[in-house]
């Protein structure tokens, strides 16, 4: 799937730099156009991969590239102000080469979780291509005005996409972990996996062609009907073979003996690790509306009938009827991954939990105002009376 990815915040620029170096190290190229759009000078100073004229500051006359210091409504503003700056960096974009946008953003931030709808929501009226969103909730330490920003920011994002795939850091902070160490090895994980479901169907030169493509469709047709997803991924190492070309994959003469037994429980096995085990959003896989399943390694590996049997399974535990998978010839990893998608969950308890702190922390702004006004009112009745003493 060909990518126009736009990194909005330090986070959402983090995450699109980790992108363009897993694109580089693996060859995939999925990536056909990028720009980094942030408040701060020092954040867009910090990418590696992306180059300078990619970088786009906003907001200067504002903040003077200090940043907006987690204020998500001012971010949204300088977005809204600076959209037709933001435009012409995306306009060098080759639209005709790719297969949606994706809009990465943390939704802790003040310039991610404001910036991101805005500048989704210009895309969906200019272009017909699919809009997607990345999203990236911020860990429950990490402070109240990050989970307020990411509990407003998400009704607003979920609207503005085709779909919204979210990646929790609470699921995945290790404890004993610096910050900097904790959010780099997030990037790594967040990019692997999706990078995987992007690269799937790919074809680049000398590459080996998939029994069951996964191609682009596969992927918007699973994350059709808006809505959020999420997406599980397990892997094991294995001896890869030599290369020696699709009739030996067919023959089952690849260098290295692989058995056909032992490839089918190992591809259902992992299908089942990635969809019980940690998902980049928690939630309950009943209930799914799509989903997808990729198996990714190399080709002798890659058991037809294993997919087939996990694709069933997943069908009885997500209770969709549409589940699509195909796999994804992959070498020089050494090893086999099952990756699933999980397109329109609806049971998620972190997404309800900051509808709730949303709704509360709307009902204390009230509270405060009518107070405030109340306040206010009373001020000026005391004035009067004070006015009439003299």
């Amino acid at each position: 799937m060909k990518l126009a990815l736009i990194g909005v915040g330090q986070a959402g620029g983090k995450v699109l730099d980790e992108f363009l170096a897993y694109d580089a190290r693996t060859g995939a190229d999925v990536v056909r156009g990028a720009i980094a759009v942030n408040t701060a000078k020092g954040d867009l100073r910090g990418l590696d991969h992306l180059p300078e004229n990619r970088r786009i500051l906003i907001g200067q006359a504002r903040v003077k590239g200090h940043g907006v210091g987690a204020d998500n409504e001012l971010g949204a503003e300088i977005a809204e102000e600076d959209i037709d700056e933001i435009q012409g960096a995306l306009d060098s974009v080759p639209v005709h080469e790719i297969d949606a946008f994706l809009v990465v953003a943390g939704l802790g931030g003040g310039t991610g979780s404001g910036g991101a709808p805005v500048i989704a929501k210009n895309l969906q009226r200019i272009h017909t291509e699919p809009v997607y969103g990345l999203g990236i909730l911020p860990g429950s330490d990490e402070g109240g005005i990050y989970t307020l920003n990411a509990a407003r920011s998400l009704k607003t994002f979920v609207d503005e996409v085709d779909n919204l795939m979210l990646f929790d850091n609470d699921a995945w902070r290790s404890s004993g972990e610096s910050v900097g160490e904790g959010f780099d090895a997030i990037n790594k994980e967040l990019v692997r996996r999706f990078g995987v479901l992007f690269s799937a169907g790919e074809v680049t030169k000398g590459s080996d062609v998939a029994e069951s493509v996964v191609d682009s469709s596969e992927i918007i047709n699973t994350l059709k009907g808006g809505g959020i997803s999420s997406l599980g991924y397990a892997d094991v190492e294995v001896d890869e073979p030599e290369r020696n070309g699709l009739l030996s994959r067919l023959r089952g003469n690849s260098g290295v003996e692989v058995d056909s037994t032992e490839t089918t429980n190992r591809v259902t096995s992992l299908v089942r690790k990635a969809t019980l085990g940690r998902l980049t959003l928690p939630c309950e896989v009943n209930g799914t509306e799509r989903a997808l399943l990729v198996v990714a390694g190399p080709p002798a590996y890659l058991n037809r009938k294993g997919i087939e049997h996990g694709r069933k399974w997943l069908e009885e535990q997500t209770g969709s009827m549409e589940v699509r998978g195909g796999d994804y010839p992959r070498r020089g990893e050494g090893t086999v991954a099952a990756l699933v998608l999980l397109g329109g969950v609806t049971n998620v308890p972190r997404v309800k939990e900051l509808q709730q702190i949303a709704i509360e922390a709307q009902e204390n702004i009230d509270e405060i105002t009518d107070e405030s006004e109340e306040h206010f009112s009373e001020l000026m009745d005391s004035d009067g009376e004070l006015e009439s003493l003299f």
